[in-house]
């Protein structure tokens, strides 16, 4: 999470709590440590709106955006109050600020005031005022609402405040009882500036690519018209790029929709914005293409010369070093390929325009999202536009250079015809078939298709058999809508949707293996904006609300296995742990058995790509005693594989 926007302090006693960038941390003054807190260290929920400390009863509240409520003590024990939130009402609940006054906290909301016991953790009442309410105070034995319009209203505390009636408007209250008491900002400001709680420095992670071993994070395409954000990850430190090239720039905002990194220098970096093209070396930001120096043109829907909408949505490097982009919504650009020397060459075709309305009529316009640059197995480059008015797929053959534009009416195997409002993310599994997201489910067209250079006008949907006597079957996540596509070592498909979570389906298509959502798991939103998977199988998800990963069960398979590249971990498994032991280094569907040091058979299975895991029990599912255990695999055409040893201590 981001720790980096300071926006409240509040002190409880020498632990300092801090929210920052709608995250939490604390600080202890004593011995200077750093205490974060996030979904995964067991907070209930993220993006928290607001804090206060109740020295009464030595807790802190922490309200989120969607109105849960953790209380959160100094020794890290975290109590979650969701009757709030899960609370129907047809009012707008949002919670404007928090007033403490005894064991209790004062929620002042859009609909009136929630009354939080925050001794027994527990919601007492709520006062519908059906009046925005902005402040409370509680003076002597009269309670004040400050209201939208600066109208305040005022109640006994002994009276039933249940009652909209027993509140009157009064003129009539103490000074300065609805002044914020900065107290704790102002004396803390000074050191907490200080502090590096580390992560990321902005919470919108809409775009994910994995060089190596670092994973290269950017906006995305966002809602958020903010700064740059260029955000590297490496397993363990972040490292920002200077993101802050508003004021070089002359732009309100820049926000990177995609980067990718140079094959011939790593510290080479360019990214797609709704600004231009953004060039970037050691992390600094070296130079701008725009109009004025360059090809790009911008959108034809603002005024001729508006150097804030040069959309540059996507960017690839291919292997000899050559830049691709896309310039969209441009009234006479489309595809550029730079070379390594930096001459720009326009790939334009009139079949990649579209007629878009503007305040002069309409105008023909480049498509006006294209996405996901992409080049296959075959060296076959793809995108596709993520757009209602034109949802089109796009394939190029760099050999001929011939560009391919599938934009028909679009049908499936079965005839029926497909009503897209986007195509997006094309993505090649294992077997050669090129994914897509839709707002239909997820699509693909098969090797024969990619290959041939005819019309694409078949896009095919997966049909899961019912298995229920039926002869029927199911299109696969029909009518989810998926905005972002994973393929893992056992190609596996993971989709992430807006709104649903994640699901990860099996390599046949036909099994639900996992349906995370922000509910049922620690996914941060349900809004998966793009994932990647790295090569260890931990499988990355960037949401509208941050960064979180799942280390998952699959990587990718080797070409052969040997006594020095397949290896278990962890090893030795001590009493304490009780996860899983991963045997990593594996070919594809290898046969893995494991055995006693007598040659017991204890476990079997087939490797997920690379990688098998095992439980640490036997075929019967009890625990395994202390010994060291033979893993014992063979290749999945029978021939020989290799030994590695696992200790187990009980």
């Amino acid at each position: 999470m981001a720790y980096y926007e300071i926006q409240q302090i509040k002190a409880a006693g020498n632990d300092i709590f801090v929210l920052a960038s709608n995250n939490l941390y604390m600080y202890n003054t004593n011995d200077g440590s750093i205490t974060t807190y996030d979904k995964i260290k067991g907070l209930n929920d993220n993006n928290i709106r607001h804090i206060a400390w109740n020295s009464s009863v030595k807790k802190l509240i922490a309200v989120y955006a969607n109105c849960n409520i953790d209380m959160i003590r100094t020794n890290g024990e975290i109590t979650n109050i969701s009757d709030f939130y899960k609370k129907a009402m047809n009012a707008d609940k949002t919670v404007n600020s928090i007033t403490i006054h005894d064991r209790y906290a004062y929620l002042a909301t859009k609909f009136g005031i929630v009354k939080v016991n925050m001794y027994n953790e527990e919601i007492s009442e709520s006062y519908n005022l059906q009046r925005d309410t902005r402040k409370v105070a509680v003076s002597g034995n009269s309670i004040y609402a400050m209201t939208s319009g600066n109208i305040v209203l005022t109640a006994s505390v002994s009276d039933n405040l249940i009652d909209k009636n027993k509140w009157t408007q009064t003129s009539n209250y103490p000074q300065g009882i609805f002044d914020e008491d900065n107290t704790d900002y102002e004396k803390y400001y000074p050191i907490v500036s200080t502090l590096n709680p580390g992560g990321p420095h902005y919470n919108t992670i809409g775009f994910l690519r994995f060089t190596g071993d670092k994973l290269y994070t950017a906006n995305g395409l966002s809602a958020t018209e903010g700064k740059a954000s260029l955000q590297i990850y490496d397993g363990k430190d972040w490292t920002v790029y200077e993101n802050d090239i508003t004021g070089q720039t002359g732009h309100r905002f820049v926000n990177l929709i995609s980067c990718d990194v140079d094959p011939k220098d790593e510290n080479h970096v360019f990214a797609g914005g709704q600004t231009g093209l953004y060039e970037f070396r050691n992390g600094k930001f070296i130079k701008e293409y725009n109009i004025d120096n360059s090809p790009l043109k911008n959108a034809t829907t603002v005024d001729y010369g508006n150097k804030n909408y040069v959309i540059v949505p996507t960017v690839k490097f291919d292997a000899d070093g050559h830049l691709w982009l896309a310039n969209s919504i441009s009234p006479s650009t489309s595809l550029f390929e730079i070379t390594p020397e930096g001459e720009w060459i326009s790939h334009h075709d009139k079949r990649l325009m579209t007629e878009v309305p503007t305040k002069n009529g309409k105008v023909l316009s480049s498509f006006e999202s294209m996405n996901g640059l992409m080049f296959d197995s075959r060296g076959l480059m793809w995108f596709s536009n993520n757009y209602f008015r034109t949802p089109a797929l796009m394939k190029y053959s760099p050999s001929d250079k011939n560009l391919y534009v599938y934009k028909k009416e679009f049908t499936n195997q079965d005839g029926k015809k497909l009503t897209l409002s986007f195509i997006k993310e094309p993505t090649e599994d294992k077997d050669g078939n090129i994914w897509m997201g839709t707002n239909i489910g997820p699509v693909y067209i098969t090797p024969s298709q990619t290959t041939s250079n005819e019309d694409i006008t078949v896009l095919n949907q997966y049909k899961v058999p019912r298995n229920d006597g039926t002869n029927l079957a199911d299109y696969l996540l029909s009518n989810v809508e998926i905005s972002s596509i994973a393929i893992d070592g056992a190609n596996r498909k993971w989709f992430g949707t807006k709104g649903n979570g994640v699901y990860l389906i099996s390599s046949d298509n036909e099994k639900q293996i996992h349906h995370f959502t922000k509910d049922n798991s620690k996914l941060l939103s349900d809004n998966v904006m793009d994932i990647a998977i790295n090569d260890k199988g931990e499988v990355f998800f960037g949401t509208d609300q941050g960064l979180c990963s799942y280390m998952g069960d699959a990587t990718e398979p080797a070409e052969d296995m040997d006594k020095n590249s397949v290896y278990a971990y962890p090893n030795p498994v001590r009493p304490e742990y009780d996860g899983l032991i991963t045997v990593s280094g594996l070919t594809a569907d290898a046969d893995v058995k494991i055995t006693t040091a007598t040659g017991y058979l204890v476990a079997q299975g087939k490797s997920n790509g690379g990688t098998f895991t095992w439980n640490g029990r036997d075929l019967k599912g009890r625990k395994v005693a202390s010994g060291v255990y033979h893993v014992v695999t063979a290749k999945s055409d029978g021939s020989k594989g290799t030994v590695c040893n696992v200790a187990i201590i009980r």
